[in-house]
């Protein structure tokens, strides 16, 4: 099937007679005279008016860019960009032992801050593998539900996080 280019001329039964605007993976973009923009699928029954030849990228960059955002993620651990909150940016962390005889510690606020994230996002990396592996159902289960736990037990940290939906989640009670 050739697919049409952009500035191609169609007839449409419900829609009327319109322009091919843009093209993407999976269907036209048509101005029609008389009802404004619409989505025509590929396979679509149309009347062909006039054929416009023009290069027509099928795949947008968009659609390429998501696709290898997905494998990286599901392949590798390379991780999204996180961001600590605002009102942490530039603290610090004092551990003070019970010990008055010891020395306390100061550990700069970001640096921990990553520290965490890069255990959320192996996490994440061992929770795909098993999802992927060959082990058997119940199996799969028994380890899913301890990585639940692992992100339950990680909750306290969630405060530092910018964004609410990059926090840990554990198990939710019904």
């Amino acid at each position: 099937m050739k697919i049409l280019g952009i500035g191609s001329r169609i007839s449409h039964n419900e829609f009327g007679k319109g322009v091919v605007t843009n093209v993407d993976n999976q269907q036209y973009w048509v101005t029609f005279i008389e009802n404004g923009l619409e989505t025509i699928a590929f396979d679509e029954e149309i009347e062909i008016i006039e054929v416009a030849d023009s290069e027509v990228d099928t795949v947008s960059f968009f659609d390429v860019e998501q696709s290898f955002m997905r494998l990286l993620k599901k392949y590798s651990d390379v991780s999204e960009v996180v961001h600590i909150g605002d009102k942490w940016k530039g603290g610090k962390l004092i551990l003070e032992p019970g010990d008055t005889n010891l020395k306390s510690r100061e550990i700069k606020i970001d640096d921990f801050f990553h520290k965490i994230t890069m255990v959320r996002d192996r996490i994440r990396v061992m929770e795909q593998k098993v999802n992927s592996s060959t082990l058997e159902e119940q199996e799969k289960i028994d380890i899913q539900q301890y990585i639940t736990r692992i992100y339950g037990s990680l909750t306290t940290f969630n405060v530092l996080f910018k964004s609410k939906e990059q926090q840990f989640v554990g198990q939710r009670s019904k």
